[in-house]
């Protein structure tokens, strides 16, 4: 199995009755499913509170209080129809003058930049402390409050409303209410009341939060408006449709076992809308968001979360993903010769099988930059202990140096579980470095490197750093996704909140270390990650099988990673699951950008898109929809990309050397044969290379001779390529 990687860039309550039949199906959870948040909501044993009026507020601190009103959800028979109905509740707490019946609970605003605002809500009287500069979400430069002079702020009878060049944000006193606006008065969305549901036979439950009957653990459910058109975007690397509208995303990190379902590795909090708002939801709890799936009006964000910390931005896709990374970083720049081709299977077993490989690319002339080692450079494939293996790879020091010195940088695989065979097992449970249980002993059978704990980066840090000091350029930091939930962490968090964490603390303890070996070289190669790890570059998309449903997989996960603030993103060209069948794996190449000459000859361009996509928090590979948000049709294309901001690349999905394409408005010139096409649907034949990459009209493309590694490009040689339609 080869992998060749290329660096580049519902009505009454029907959902409850799913839920029941789930559980009745005897498949409650399986580790590789992802989290339903939303059937808690579900649950006739729960508390239910609505937002209903805003008590007081101080518009100059941003701070006030909001009543919740308590209601049950009561069982409601019409005819011979069976549902539930919000009811009204008087408490029975006891004893009751101890308890509030609708109990007020702060509401905080903070105005972060003009186009950028923070809101926060609390379901208990116990403001959580400000951990902002602990939180690993949050970038180092960011500032928990901007300029507040940015907004002004005026008072109405009803309602209390911030306004900046961009939209404003209104606080509506009764019925209460969270108004987004943009800047010409245009309601982009709002919270949903349960007066809205008045004119609905559907009672929706609207903004709220349950206080569980199991447990009086409390949880929060943000409920917006969904207007008609609308199209959401974003929530990580999502292989289902590009506009999440009309489904259910459960944000909780898992392996999905490959780009085909609607799994997740790498799963991000965060969303915009095509009407121009974005919301990171702050949380490292899962959330399931319903995206008009059960009530076609309404965005039901379903929160394990017992407080609400939302960021809003306002603005086109790239000032929403601008303000994005500007809170939870931006992906610093790859090195250049990450750029080039990484060539590796799984697996190469010994030193001389890798040796050869490096010959061969030299010696057919195939540019090529990096040697992956995969899962057998270990005494036991498999079994991760930071050593090669003495039988096989005799002296890796002269191998390493051997391979840098023909123009090739090493990569090696590894993993954070040990197995009880695994010759470190016992000297990580004797020093604690693991995930533990409620007894203090182990959730699962391995141990679980906890990256909570100092100790544990620093042990594991140590390993790698060994590594470095022989000659390894980088390595891949695979798995990450089985964090367990039952799990008790350093941190004094426990596996609800340190679950979707668990990939960002990994991601960050091996890229500081490679970063720290390798000044100005940080990279990684990872496989999960959660809001935050696109600091930690760069991710791959999972093991795609090998047909035409795994590189439409790997294409819609590429663009909606994309979505989500991550600057760079790879794939296993190819598929991983099995041998490739010859024709795929053609088709597959070029989406890589792997015809590996072409893609040398276009480092100069390559490298000037990744600085701009460093620098403004862009994807390299880039839904049309961010660089084209005025043409309409833009956001409904979602198996074509730009590769950067002027290369529009197409590719062939199905056997055959020709497809439909979608061209914005203007002209196209094919890269291969200088055809000029108009912007709209075009069918378009492929030229030598099996894809469709055409250029935008104008656009200015630097090359440079071609080169067998990026260290011997000859970039005094540059040539810039006008491509103009007349």
């Amino acid at each position: 199995m080869k992998r060749i990687i290329s660096i580049m860039c519902a009505a009454l309550w029907t959902g409850f009755a799913a839920a029941q039949i789930q559980t009745n199906a005897g498949v409650q959870y399986l580790q590789c499913m992802q989290k339903d948040v939303s059937t808690d909501f579900y649950d006739l044993s729960n508390t239910y509170f609505f937002a209903d009026s805003l008590v007081s507020f101080d518009s100059a601190k941003g701070e006030g209080l909001v009543q919740w009103k308590r209601y049950r959800m009561s069982p409601r028979q019409a005819f011979n129809l069976n549902g539930y109905w919000p009811v009204k509740m008087q408490q029975l707490d006891f004893p009751d003058a101890a308890y509030d019946n609708d109990p007020n609970l702060k509401i905080k605003i903070d105005f972060i930049t003009p186009r950028t605002a923070r809101i926060r809500m609390f379901t208990t009287p116990v403001e959580p402390k400000n951990t902002d500069q602990d939180d690993v979400m949050l970038c180092d430069g960011f500032k928990a409050k901007g300029n507040g002079k940015m907004w002004r702020t005026t008072q109405s009878g009803d309602a209390i409303t911030y306004t900046s060049d961009f939209g404003s944000i209104e606080i509506k006193k009764y019925p209460w209410r969270l108004v987004i606006k943009d800047a010409k008065g245009k309601v982009l969305t709002q919270t949903r009341h349960i007066i809205d549901n008045d004119s609905s036979q559907v009672k929706l439950q609207p903004f709220s939060f349950i206080k569980r009957g199991s447990d009086n653990s409390r949880s929060i459910n943000p409920v917006l408006t969904l207007a008609p058109g609308e199209r959401i975007y974003g929530c990580g690397e999502s292989f289902t449709s590009l506009n999440k509208v009309g489904q259910k995303v459960h944000l909780s990190v898992t392996d999905p076992q490959g780009p085909e379902t609607d799994g997740q590795y790498k799963p991000v909090p965060f969303f915009f809308s095509n009407r121009g708002y974005g919301i990171f939801m702050h949380t490292s709890a899962p959330v399931t968001c319903d995206f008009g799936a059960s009530y076609i009006g309404a965005d039901r964000l379903f929160m394990a979360d017992e407080q609400m910390d939302f960021f809003v931005f306002l603005g086109e896709p790239k000032d929403i993903l601008y303000e994005y990374t500007e809170i939870t970083g931006k992906s610093p720049l790859p090195p250049l010769w990450s750029f080039g081709t990484w060539m590796s299977r799984i697996t190469y077993f010994s030193q001389e099988e890798g040796l050869e490989i490096a010959r061969q690319l030299r010696a057919n002339r195939i540019p090529a930059d990096v040697i992956h080692f995969d899962t057998g450079w270990f005494g036991v494939d498999w079994q991760c202990d930071y050593q090669f293996a003495k039988d096989r790879f005799k002296d890796p020091v002269k191998m390493l140096k051997q391979l840098a010195k023909d123009g090739f940088h090493t990569c090696l695989w590894q993993l954070p579980y040990f197995t009880p065979k695994n010759r470190f097992f016992n000297e990580i449970i004797d020093k604690g470095l693991h995930v533990k249980n409620a007894t203090g002993g182990m959730p699962v059978e391995d141990a679980i490197l906890d990256f909570s704990n100092p100790e544990t980066v620093n042990w594991y840090q140590q390993k790698i750093e060994g590594l470095m000091k022989q000659g390894v350029s980088t390595i891949k930091c695979d798995f990450g996704e089985a964090a367990p939930y039952n799990g008790f962490y350093h941190s004094g968090k426990g596996g609800l909140y340190e679950h979707n964490l668990y990939p960002l603390r990994y991601n960050k303890a091996l890229w500081e270390v490679v970063e720290r070996n390798h000044p100005g070289e940080g990279i990684i190669w990872a496989r999960s990650a959660w809001a935050g790890s696109q600091r930690y570059a760069l991710h791959w998309g999972g093991d795609a099988a090998t047909t035409n449903t795994g590189m439409l997989g790997d294409l819609r996960g590429g663009l909606s990673f994309g979505l989500s603030g991550f600057s760079f993103w790879s794939h296993d060209m190819g598929g991983f699951v099995t041998a490739s069948p010859e024709d795929i794996y053609r088709r597959w190449l070029p989406f890589g950008f792997e015809c590996a000459e072409m893609k040398y000859k276009l480092m100069p361009y390559i490298w000037e898109q990744a600085k701009e996509c460093s620098k403004l928090g862009l994807p390299m590979v880039r839904a049309l929809l961010v660089e084209f948000p005025h043409d309409q049709g833009a956001w409904y294309v979602e198996d074509e990309y730009m590769f950067g901001s002027k290369i529009l690349v197409a590719p062939l999905l199905e056997s055959g050397n020709s497809r439909s394409v979608y061209l914005p408005k203007g002209k196209w010139i094919d890269y291969q044969n200088g055809k000029v096409y108009e912007g709209g649907y075009q069918t378009i034949e492929a030229g030598r290379i099996p894809a469709i990459i055409l250029v935008k009209d104008g656009s200015v493309i630097p090359h440079a001779p071609l080169a067998q590694r990026t260290d011997q490009i000859d970039w005094n040689a540059v040539v810039n390529k006008e491509y103009k339609a007349d």
